[in-house]
């Protein structure tokens, strides 16, 4: 029976220099050389993820690329998703709105573009490694055919504002929306249907796999539903505190020391 590893990207399967290691890569490649699957899951947009697989070559038989935490699951063989949702259209300008009242920077996405009321510090800062082409517009809505899989938000100065900015988030969307964070200053807003955990559970199911052959990595808090919903939940040992506390079991070294390589090879 084939099993599948759920990886999250920053800080989990890539270096700081945004590499894999080549024990890593070894190690992937044995994994899937036996029949079993790899899936990126990911808080980015799926031509980011897309983007990460061509610059390390991540290409193996049996890949997924998981995006927007959940929200879009896209099969790589077949060049298709195998799941999408998005935030609900009701919501999308009351979020936007509640941004500009808290003074907290937000951007969407369709399909090819990044979508952003200002071209700002925070818009910056996101697209020193997120290259997706990007449109600033105040009618958000107008550049959306589609249900948006995601909305983040960003503060890189004041926590205490996007907390704020967040508890008004989750009064609005009333169980409609999950959000959290994928590090101190990225507050990821998602349909409460999706979320990485989901995506375990979603993805096993589609191909047949029992729960007990998942197997999902992570560091930070955007990652801990996966980590819990898989059959091994493996936290980075760079990971933040609660992801370790959710996890099965903490890799022996670091992301940019080949942690992920034994527990692909243990695991075969």
């Amino acid at each position: 029976m084939s099993k599948i590893f759920f990886t999250d990207l920053d800080g989990t399967l890539l270096t700081k220099e945004k590499k894999v290691t080549p024990a890593t890569m070894d190690a992937l490649k044995k994994f899937t050389d036996a029949g079993n699957h790899f899936a990126i899951s990911t808080g980015r947009a799926l031509d980011s993820a897309k983007a990460v697989q061509i610059e390390n070559d991540l290409f193996f038989p049996g890949s997924y690329l998981i995006a927007f935490n959940g929200s879009e699951i896209y099969d790589c063989d077949a060049k298709k998703d195998v799941y999408r949702t998005g935030v609900p259209f009701d919501l999308v300008p009351q979020i936007f709105a509640l941004a500009e009242e808290y003074g907290v920077h937000c951007h969407t996405y369709n399909d090819d573009n990044l979508i952003s009321p200002a071209e700002d510090e925070e818009l910056s800062y996101y697209r020193r490694v997120i290259k997706t082409p990007y449109i600033v517009t105040d009618d958000i809505c107008s550049e959306l055919p589609d249900v948006p899989c995601k909305i983040i938000g960003i503060e890189l100065h004041d926590k205490e504002k996007i907390d704020r900015f967040k508890d008004a988030v989750d009064i609005l969307g009333k169980g409609r929306i999950t959000t959290l964070y994928s590090n101190p200053y990225y507050l990821e807003i998602f349909n409460s249907e999706a979320g990485k955990g989901s995506a375990v559970t979603r993805l096993a199911d589609h191909l047949g796999i029992p729960h007990e052959n998942t197997i999902a990595a992570g560091d930070e808090e955007n990652d801990i539903s996966m980590i819990k919903a898989a059959g091994l939940g493996v936290a980075m040992i760079n990971g933040v505190p609660m992801v370790k506390e959710a996890a099965d079991i903490i890799t022996e070294a670091d992301n940019d020391n080949d942690g992920l390589a034994s527990i692909l090879l243990n695991n075969i």
